[in-house]
């Protein structure tokens, strides 16, 4: 009764709350995609270069989340606030974007690639029209990946101005207020699995039934 009566309280917060985490986890997607998708793409024509940009993924999403904000923080132009959480963010979405692409258009069957060269099909149709759409199943799943992980990496963004859901938390652990800590936990996770639930769906009309990468 307490948590039902905490959320009758506070709506209009809560609202607040859940629409910034909400609006910031979008952007920081749509950004990532636009950066991270064509990157992946790049590098699988580089071996070097694909062994080098990943390597900067993994190390950029080794560092914890709360101290790649604080660095975000000193850099004069981004400051306290969303600039700095969406930056954040969109590094954290590197790793996996940029690797499920990589991983998804190298492993297309090379025999599929040499039979397309054979009818005289150019590289770039060959990478639009065989590559990009086999691997496809591959990508779609980092995206998903990338935005549950976004969704929870947000929460820490409230530590450097963020009003979103994280400041239930943050708050209710100074506090000692368990319904804040738990009602802003569930939140979190409901945005996170309504996200990917979304999808879900999306993916069973873009990626033919064959394709599926299936989850256990």
């Amino acid at each position: 009764m307490d948590y039902i009566r905490f959320v009758q309280n506070n709506t209009q917060l809560l609202v607040e709350y859940g629409q910034n985490h909400l609006i910031l986890v979008l952007w920081a997607v749509i950004i990532s995609l636009l950066l991270w998708v064509p990157v992946g793409v790049l590098i699988t024509r580089d071996e070097k270069w694909a062994n080098r940009v990943l390597g900067i993924a993994n190390t950029i999403f080794c560092i914890p989340s709360l101290s790649l904000f604080a660095v975000m923080v000193t850099i004069p132009f981004l400051g306290l606030g969303r600039r700095s959480a969406l930056i954040a963010l969109v590094l954290y979405a590197m790793m996996p974007l940029v690797r499920n692409v990589y991983q998804g258009v190298k492993s297309v069957d090379p025999s599929v690639i040499e039979a397309a060269r054979g009818m005289g099909v150019n590289s770039w149709r060959i990478l639009w029209e065989i590559r990009l759409p086999l691997a496809t199943p591959v990508i779609f799943a980092g995206f998903r990946v990338t935005v549950v992980m976004t969704t929870g990496i947000a929460a820490v963004a409230t530590y450097i101005g963020e009003r979103n859901l994280g400041r239930l938390i943050a708050e209710g652990l100074t506090r000692f207020n368990i319904e804040m800590i738990v009602v802003g936990a569930l939140m979190i996770a409901g945005i996170a699995i309504v996200l990917d639930v979304i999808l879900g769906g999306l993916e069973k009309k873009i990626v033919p039934r064959g394709l599926r990468v299936h989850r256990g």
